[in-house]
């Protein structure tokens, strides 16, 4: 037997029990429904489970001390029935403003207005491009990785555009170019929740998060920007371990790459570099959103005697946090993607007048049915929730066994960020997976003393880190698909295999920093959070 066959059997050997893991990883997956009807199922189960529940009186003690807002005259949090003719009249008359009232809808889609304009004029492209293209050899790793987390901002554009374009530069300067796919992928999926910027998952979480919050403080308010600080300094901890991992990992495992493995001609390919008129149309872009900047900053500068200077800042405070700026920060991202983009789109020739900017508008909102219509199940599930009382009593029920086991320190988020990203292997959308465990682990880490944006900014790392290394993330097949372009017998397992390294230093890396950044420098995770949570 030759050295090589050898050493090819003993890989296989090797790839066995790891492919069999996958393979019950997908079976487990593909036994869940859509999210949509699991979402529907989840109410249901919910209608159902509060008439048990509510016959037989089951209650717990109220945290809250006496004289707080919503708290019962006898100190007890009691399961509400739905299934009796008062719970039936509830659910008919709430259907439709449990829909138009949940917190992430409004938001997400006035920020997806702004992005939509950035988008189809042609400029986040531009910009991708821009950035990795021009990066020297040296920068080039760790540029794509970066891109790649800056790209979340338009959500799927990273996927679609710079994944590809890393393989292609990777290839065009003699490196292995699934080393470029994986360290765009790393950076675009695995750091999904890290970015300079806000982007339209920030809003999307926070109205999540607040409204979990609610079942235990009615009055609580999470912003968009409750994260901002974290995710900010995340973004170049991701870059560096992302293109660390590439270059001391992944691609010397990759070896030298074989261009007969390609199942294209890979001399067809081209992804071109930024034309002159674009480079132009980028600069203008670029003074644009530091006009805007600008106008921005103005309204948060006090102790200036000027019109609209100081203007949205909080009137009873003077001071940034808990200021209308804050409240209102998805109008401002609204603001910068749409002028910045119709900006570009007037210099690049993509956008001529008020009706392009229309018409991207309408087809940005036109590609959300699918979400809209998993909003609307997911409102009813968690105004079911908290209709019944259900998300407080197994907060008040968890929040006691974890104080039981001694578990009330910040060593519980290790255990929280794990859970997230094992439950994600299975259920791959944020917003999805938010929707089902924030109504019971918001309120119940609450109840141990923390703040709903330290609990959010555990959990985005846990949804992050695993998103790729398992097949339920919806682009999956995408990258999948682009990587047989270099490798043609290249199955499901060899990708996963190819991540999980990225996975697992990711986890350690960025759960690190989080205990560093909340826990030993006591640093707000966002402007305006606080890190620990007193009831009343």
């Amino acid at each position: 037997m030759s050295a090589h066959q050898s050493n090819s059997l003993t890989q296989t050997a090797k790839q066995g029990w790891f492919n069999r893991f996958l393979a019950t990883v997908e079976w487990l997956g593909n036994l869940l429904p859509h999210p949509v009807t699991l979402f529907a199922l989840f109410a249901l189960f919910i209608i159902i489970l509060s008439g048990i529940l509510g016959y037989f009186g089951v209650s717990v003690a109220d945290p809250r001390p006496e004289g707080s807002a919503g708290r019962a005259a006898d100190g007890l949090i009691t399961v509400i029935s739905l299934m009796n003719a008062e719970g039936v009249q509830r659910i008919v008359t709430g259907l439709v403003t449990n829909f138009t009232g949940f917190a992430p809808l409004g938001t997400v889609l006035v920020a997806m207005l702004g992005v939509a304009v950035a988008e189809h004029s042609g400029m986040l492209s531009a910009a991708m491009r821009a950035l990795v293209m021009n990066a020297s050899r040296r920068m080039v790793t760790v540029t794509v990785v970066f891109a790649g987390i800056v790209s979340n901002t338009a959500s799927e554009l990273g996927y679609v555009v710079l994944i590809p374009l890393a393989a292609m530069i990777f290839h065009s300067l003699g490196r292995h170019p699934l080393a470029g796919l994986a360290a765009a992928f790393a950076g675009v999926s695995g750091g999904y929740s890290a970015n300079l910027l806000l982007g339209t998952v920030d809003p999307l979480l926070s109205g999540i998060t607040e409204s979990a919050a609610h079942l235990l403080d009615p009055n609580y308010v999470v912003g968009p920007e409750v994260n901002w600080y974290f995710m900010f300094i995340s973004t170049f901890l991701i870059a560096a371990t992302g293109a660390l991992v590439t270059e001391k990992i992944v691609e010397p495992r990759l070896g030298e790459y074989n261009k007969d493995e390609a199942s294209i001609d890979l001399g067809e390919q081209s992804m071109d570099s930024p034309t002159a008129q674009e480079m132009r149309a980028l600069k203008f872009a670029g003074l644009a959103f530091l006009l805007i900047v600008a106008v921005l900053a103005m309204t948060i500068v006090p102790g200036v005697d000027l019109p609209g200077f100081g203007m949205l800042l909080n009137p009873e405070t003077g001071k940034v946090a808990g200021s209308p700026f804050l409240k209102g920060i998805v109008v401002f991202i609204f603001l910068s993607f749409a002028l910045t983009g119709f900006v570009y789109g007037k210099f690049a020739g993509t956008m001529k007048n008020d009706r392009d900017v229309i018409d991207a508008m309408a087809k940005s909102i036109g590609s959300l049915g699918l979400y809209i219509t998993l909003v609307f199940f997911a409102a009813q599930f968690v105004a079911f929730f908290k209709w019944t009382n259900l998300g407080t009593v197994l907060a008040v029920k968890g929040a006691a066994l974890l104080q039981f086991l001694g578990l009330d320190g910040p060593e519980v988020f290790v255990l929280f960020i794990i859970m997230c990203a094992i439950i994600n292997l299975s259920l791959g959308s944020a917003s999805a997976q938010w929707a089902v465990t924030a109504p019971i682990f918001v309120p119940m880490l609450m109840l141990i003393g923390y703040a709903p944006e330290v609990i959010q900014a555990a959990y985005r790392i846990g949804d992050s880190v695993s998103n790729i290394i398992t097949p339920m993330m919806s682009y999956f097949g995408l990258i999948l698909a682009i990587a047989t372009r270099y490798q043609k017998n290249l199955g499901m397992g060899t990708l996963i295999a190819m991540m999980l390294p990225y996975s697992m230093i990711f986890f350690v890396a960025w759960t690190l920093l989080f205990y560093v950044w909340v826990f030993l420098l006591g640093m707000p995770v966002g402007p305006g959070a606080a890190t620990h949570y007193t009831a009343g």
